[in-house]
Parts: structure tokens; sequence; C-alpha cells
């Protein structure tokens, strides 16, 4: 299993720029991605990055605006949200490719 920490979470004002990060600890080889999850609606997929080559996938709500990456490193992979939008609000988790989710952090744009 993975554990996964979320950060970097808050409050923005819409064309703002927040920079998300889970911090992952275990088995950290792997494929990771960003999940969301506004009030009342469904949990949708907004990015990730795969493990093998590092290839990145965003869905097209947030393409142009959001970028994801990963600091090996670290064991660290980040999501850069820039021109932030009211329907941008929701909790952000992080998720790997063992299907390990991290708590989540609140994203609001207001």
């Amino acid at each position: 299993h993975v554990q996964l920490v979320e950060s970097g979470g808050g409050l923005v004002q819409p064309g703002g720029s927040l920079r998300l990060s889970c911090a992952a600890s275990g088995y950290t080889f792997n494929t990771y991605g960003w999940f969301r999850q506004a009030p009342g609606k469904e949990r949708e997929g907004v990015a990730v990055i795969l493990n093998r080559d590092g290839v990145t996938f965003v869905d097209d709500s947030v393409e142009g605006r959001f970028t994801i990456s990963r600091d090996s490193a670290k064991n660290t992979v980040y999501l850069q949200m820039n021109s932030l939008k009211p329907e941008d609000t929701a909790v952000y988790y992080c998720v790997s490719g063992t299907n390990d989710w991290g708590q989540g952090t609140q994203v609001t744009v207001s």
C-alpha cells in the first residue's frame, strides 16, 4: 500500500493559483492521479501522471490551466492550478495506481 498526504489547498480568488502537493510513502513506484469532488457532485478525475514515462493527461475542463508533475526524489506529486474558477471549488484527492487515496484537501475559489 501507499500512504498519501495532500496539502496546499485553501481559499483563493478567481483567476488565482494554488499548488497542491501529495506526499507518498510506502510503495511509491506508481502512477498517480488527482480527483476532485464538489458538493453534491460525483468525484471526477482531473489529471494523471503515468509511472513508466511520466506522460501526463488532464481533463478537458482544466486543460491549459492545471498541470500535474512529480518529484521522484521527494516522492511527491504536484497539481499546479492556475486561472482558477469558482467551479474548481472542490475537495481534491490524490490517488495512487494501487487505489490508495489521500484524505483530501479543500480548494475554494471565491
